[in-house]
């Protein structure tokens, strides 16, 4: 089992979750985070003062697979969330060691 990790544009998020939902992966966990990589932030003017913003808004979205599905997911994700403009996002694939389900105590591939 992989833990998938996608941080992404949030315009983005939409999308991506219906064509994640569409192959059949629905289970995902989401958080709103901000940050920035390369993007190192943006400018912007307000009231005629220039303002630098650093930490911009982006989505996390965690999602847990069998390792047979863990190339079609990231492929979803790029195919849908690429734009081609710095800020784009990041995807990190895990190895996990174990999941369980707590409420009926299944362990392994059972508990996803």
């Amino acid at each position: 089992m992989k833990k998938v990790e996608a941080i992404i544009r949030p315009e983005k998020f939409d999308i991506i979750k219906d064509a994640l939902t569409e192959l059949g992966y629905a289970g995902m966990s989401v958080t709103e985070i901000k940050g920035h990589g390369n993007q190192k932030g943006v400018s912007e003017v307000w009231r005629g003062k220039r303002y630098r913003v650093d930490l911009l808004p982006k989505i996390k979205m965690e999602i847990i697979v069998n390792d047979d599905a863990v190339d079609n997911v990231v492929q979803t994700i790029i195919k849908e969330s690429q734009t081609g403009s710095i800020g784009d996002g990041k995807i990190f694939v895990t190895e996990l060691v174990n999941v369980y389900r707590i409420r009926t105590g299944e362990e392994g591939e059972a508990a996803v």
